[in-house]
């Protein structure tokens, strides 16, 4: 109920209680006048007088107790209330939707700075959820987590925080996700890490929000040096940070919009230090799946360790087939092979024959902001329905870690690659160039897929369903 609702309520209660009281008084005289003739000239007049006594009292002490309960009665709730929820646009302050925002600014090392930022935000009736600073040698980065009015534009926030003292401001909107605490989703990106070692690229774009991240390796494929020589403990600059990768190469991980700090330089160097420790590393995942045909084939991860199988692959591979694949000259095409099974730049599916030979390789590889998707399926294996079964894992695989899109570069003579890309129901973007055949599209509109009864899912040598 608003404060108009309230008054105009109480103004009727008023009113509606004078109604009554001047009723009683007219009443009271109209009584008090037939008992004052009645006593007058009836003899049993006296005893008419008292018992009106007894009852006026007995009426003013039920006025007294039923003034006195109505006093002391709780409030009347508010059934249409409803509380904010903490995940997402909820009704705040008069009923109003609110969105979550993620906020860094700098303001001076001083104190008060902080309480003048914070009243600032307050008067805007926005709620700091959360508050992480980042201590500089000029100033502290202070980067709030904020549930304001869905009205409170982006702009006006911003001239708020600037009008209050912070300076070199950067907003952008949040969602559930960034309600986590720090602490809690530094352990949650380290055992990602740990679990995969293709997870490092993903998680520390999780950390940072937008930014470039990539891995340079130690030597170009002819063998020449590539990856330039990074300190042991890392770099780091206003936009940019270098690493020294467990490969020999280099990661570079850079931010243009927003400069890092000292306390993200450190969370990272951690969670590269961990992924150098562990090792490589990939899931022991295993689905064996029927073909139409009957034959059964495993679906798998792979890593280097699966190199010299790889290679044996190519080697039953005819030229057009590695022509399409690679695009040049196919000498070349096993010196990709080491860069496309390192878990470093992204992640590879192997298909396997009952018998254990490797006949597809489906790539998901990181290229900075964008994620490429690339096939090789074996001559004899081809048109049985292998590769769209991989393009469609290594698209979900993109979705489940927030890839925006999901590129595949080709040959516009490769038809068996469009009709897979076509076959995900997927809006297609197309650019041919020189002949060269560019396929984008988004994975998060990837529609879900009901598992068939043939495919099952072997973890540690266990078969489960």
């Amino acid at each position: 109920m608003t404060e108009a609702s309230s008054a105009r309520a109480t103004r009727r209660h008023h009113w509606r209680r004078d109604i009554v009281e001047l009723a009683a008084l007219f009443s009271a005289v109209a009584v008090a006048d037939v008992l004052a003739h009645t006593i007058a000239h009836d003899p049993s007049g006296p005893a008419m007088l008292c018992s009106a006594a007894v009852a006026l009292l007995a009426m003013a002490g039920f006025h007294v107790w039923w003034s006195r309960r109505h006093e002391n009665a709780p409030p009347p709730t508010d059934t249409g209330a409803t509380a904010a929820s903490p995940t997402g646009p909820a009704p705040g302050a008069g009923g109003q939707e609110t969105v979550l925002w993620r906020m860094r600014t700098t303001v001076r090392d001083e104190p008060g700075s902080l309480a003048v930022l914070c009243t600032a935000l307050g008067a805007r009736r926005v709620d700091i959820l959360s508050l992480q600073t980042h201590p500089l040698s000029e100033g502290t980065v202070d980067e709030f987590l904020l549930r304001a009015p869905a009205a409170l534009t982006s702009a006006e926030l911003t001239r708020t925080v600037s009008e209050a003292g912070g300076t070199h401001s950067w907003l952008e909107r949040a969602d559930a996700h960034d309600l986590v605490d720090a602490p809690t989703r530094m352990l949650g990106l380290a055992t990602r890490t740990a679990l995969d070692s293709s997870e490092l690229p993903l998680s520390l774009r999780q950390l940072l929000g937008r930014c470039t991240i990539r891995s340079v390796p130690a030597r170009w494929l002819r063998g020449q040096p590539l990856a330039e020589q990074v300190p042991t403990e890392g770099v780091l600059e206003k936009h940019r940070m270098k690493f020294r990768d467990p490969s020999g190469g280099s990661l570079t991980i850079e931010r243009p919009q927003l400069p890092f700090t000292p306390a993200e330089f450190a969370r990272v160097r951690a969670l590269v230090d961990l992924d150098a420790r562990l090792g490589q590393r990939v899931p022991p995942r295993r689905d064996v799946l029927t073909l139409p045909e009957g034959n059964e084939i495993t679906v798998r991860r792979a890593d280097t360790s699966d190199l010299a199988a790889a290679r044996e692959m190519h080697d039953r591979c005819s030229p057009k087939t590695l022509g399409l694949r690679y695009h040049g000259p196919v000498g070349d095409a096993d010196r990709y092979l080491g860069h496309l099974l390192s878990p470093r730049f992204g992640r590879t599916l192997a298909v396997e024959t009952a018998s254990g030979r490797l006949v597809a390789l489906g790539h998901l590889l990181w290229d900075g902001d964008e994620t490429e998707v690339a096939l090789l399926v074996e001559d004899a294996w081809q048109q049985r329905g292998i590769g769209s079964e991989l393009l469609r894992r290594l698209v979900t695989m993109a979705a489940e870690t927030g890839c925006e899109s999901v590129y595949a570069i080709t040959q516009s003579s490769n038809t068996g690659m469009v009709a897979a890309m076509r076959g995900l129901g997927l809006p297609l973007d197309y650019q041919i160039e020189e002949g060269t055949l560019v396929i984008t599209t988004r994975p998060a509109d990837l529609p879900a897929r009901q598992e068939t009864p043939q495919s099952v899912w072997i973890q540690d040598g266990t078969g489960r369903r």
